[in-house]
Order: C-alpha cells, then structure tokens, then sequence
C-alpha cells in the first residue's frame, strides 16, 4: 500500500495523528482520545477527536488493538510520520562524548567495533548492530598443533593480533614433527601477506614442485590453507550487541514477536544480507516492520546509516535494530554520528 502523502491530511487530523504516534512511540502503548484531549493546544472534546482517530484508522494510519483500547500507528503510519513529520534531535554533548570516548579506546578494530555496537544499544535501549568491514588482515604466521590421532588445531595468527583456531582433519599417522615442518613452511610464506597473497603464491610453488615438503606435507598445506580461504568470503561480518534490551516490560504482551526478533538476530548472515541494503544509500536507512522480509515476521524497525573510509568509499554498515516503537526522532541521528565516527577511526 503506498504511502498517504502527508498534505492530504487535514490540520487538524494531521495534529492529532502527530499526537498520537508520539504518544505511543514514548509510552510503547496505544493512546486514547482523553489522553490526547489533555494534550495542550488541541482545544477539542474526546467526542470530536474519536471521530478524527476513526477517521485515521479508516485511512490505514492508526489501528486499534483492542476494542476498548486506544489507537497506535501502523506500520503505514510509522512510515508517514518517519518521512513527512519526524522532527530529528540532534545527539546530546554528552551522547556524542560517550562515543567517540569508547572508539578511541586503544585496541584492535574489532574491538571498537564490538564497543561501538554495544554503546549504541545502551543509547537506545534496543540491539545495536555493526557490520564489520571487509578487509583481508596482514598475517605473521599459522601454527599447526596436534589434539588426537586424525585431528589437528590450526591457529592463524594476524599481523594486529587477531587469532582465529580450526579444527583440521589430518592423517591418524601424522607426527608432530610434520605438523611442525608444514607450520614452518606456511609462516614463512604467510608473514607480511594477506591470506588471498599467501594462496597464489604457496600453490604456485607446490605446482611447479618447487618445494621439498613431500606429498603428505603438501596435503596438509593445502587443508590448512582451505579451513580459512574455503569461507573468507562468507564468514558472517556482523557485531550484534543488546538483545537482552529487547526483553523489556512491554515485551511480556507480545512474547512471540521478541522471540521471533530473538531467532532472527541469530542468523547474523541474513541480517548483514538485509544491512547491505544500506550501503549504498547516502544518509541513514529506516526500514519497517513487513518492509524488509527479515524482520517481517517480528514487526521490528531496522535504523542503518553506512560507514566510510577518507576517500569515501563504504567500508561497513552501524545500527540499530528493535520494535517499531523506536524513539526515531533520537535513534537517527545518533546512528548517523555513530557512522561519520566510525569512518574517521577506520577510514
């Protein structure tokens, strides 16, 4: 269903809609005509502005959740207000200070990263969420360690500190001098390179034999070299921090909404999938509820505003993700200073 423009509202069906998705974007309840009548400035009866509100949720902006109950925004109407009414408030000295303190924390990237999601779910009481950029790490060495007969523990050591560990399936008659023999060959070749660098020329040396490690040797490297290289392009690149903010008191009305946000937050490959949407867009993204198929299920709100090195280009994704009752209007720009920070840390 398209968007109702917003000057197709009459004043004051326009200050009443205003009123009333304020109302439950703060309260996360719907709000009733005696609410909205002590609202000041109105000047009207509870008769006259149940009429407005039938009149709105005729139009498809506002529903009622129950028959005695007030009115709250669908997700139509969240869109309206979001795009033609929202009045953006700049992120407080000391929101601003609280970022930019937690990212000059000394570290690898990641690291800030991981702060910079979690400060943002503090900030707005819901999940924050970081896309992490994609950048191949300079390497210093790999070392291949045995655990039992057939297995081995391969642990990738990076040039800024970063570790990674797999599980290898190797030959039952392997010994540890081998294993070792193969971890001195791949770190002399690893170090000062990146992984994609290191492949190209390790197999070139194994395929023009100029090598001495023997066939069983030449196998391991291969298996060391593929637990890493087989999914770099795939490996989830998401920080997701605050999903317990998602549980709050409201939660308990709705429990199988936040469940179902809860097992979709799981997924990380599929929501870094839904952030891509992001990355190409030049300010902060909003989607809602049914509009992104991940979170349609769960009725949630996705805030997203992409990150970018000094040259411009976009490296990484930041947001924030939770029911639509979000406090837009401060999650936004937050989000947006969080991004422009990250570029220059990154960038």
């Amino acid at each position: 269903m398209p968007t109702l423009p917003i000057t197709e509202l009459t004043d004051r069906a326009r200050e009443i809609f205003r009123l009333a998705v304020q109302g439950y974007l703060d309260s996360g309840q719907p709000v009733g005509s005696k609410t909205l009548a002590g609202a000041g400035g109105l000047r009207l009866s509870p008769a006259s502005i149940r009429s407005v509100l039938h009149d709105l949720e005729m139009l498809g902006l506002l529903a009622a959740p129950h028959t005695s109950a007030g009115r709250m925004p669908t997700e139509l109407g969240l869109r309206l207000f979001v795009d033609g009414m929202m009045q953006v408030a700049e992120p407080t000295a000391d929101e601003r200070a609280a970022i930019e303190r937690r990212l000059a924390a000394p570290g690898p990237v990641e690291a800030a990263l991981a702060a910079t999601s979690a400060l943002l779910s503090d900030l707005s009481a819901a999940a924050g969420v970081v896309m992490v950029p994609r950048r191949e790490p300079v390497l210093q060495h790999l070392q291949l360690v045995p655990l039992a007969p057939g297995r081995a523990l391969a642990i990738l050591v990076g040039e800024d500190g970063g570790v990674e560990n797999r599980i290898l399936d190797i030959d039952p008659g392997v010994t540890a001098a081998t294993l070792q023999q193969v971890s001195n060959y791949l770190s002399a070749h690893l170090g000062g390179r990146t992984l994609a660098q290191a492949v190209a020329v390790i197999r070139a040396e194994i395929s023009t034999g100029r090598t001495a490690l023997d066939a069983a040797s030449r196998d391991l490297v291969e298996r060391g070299l593929a637990v890493w290289s087989a999914d770099a392009s795939q490996r989830p690149v998401l920080i997701v921090r605050g999903q317990a903010n998602l549980l709050d008191e409201t939660a308990l009305e709705d429990l199988e909404r936040v469940r179902s946000l809860l097992d979709d937050l799981e997924n990380k490959q599929s929501v870094a999938e839904l952030l891509e949407a992001a990355r190409e867009a030049e300010a902060t993204r909003i989607f809602i509820g049914a509009e992104n198929r991940l979170f349609a299920l769960s009725g949630s709100a996705v805030i997203a505003s992409p990150y970018r090195n000094r040259e411009g280009r976009v490296i990484g994704v930041v947001g924030v993700i939770g029911p639509t009752r979000l406090n837009y209007a401060r999650v936004v720009p937050m989000v947006d200073f969080t991004a422009q920070s990250l570029g220059k840390l990154i960038g």
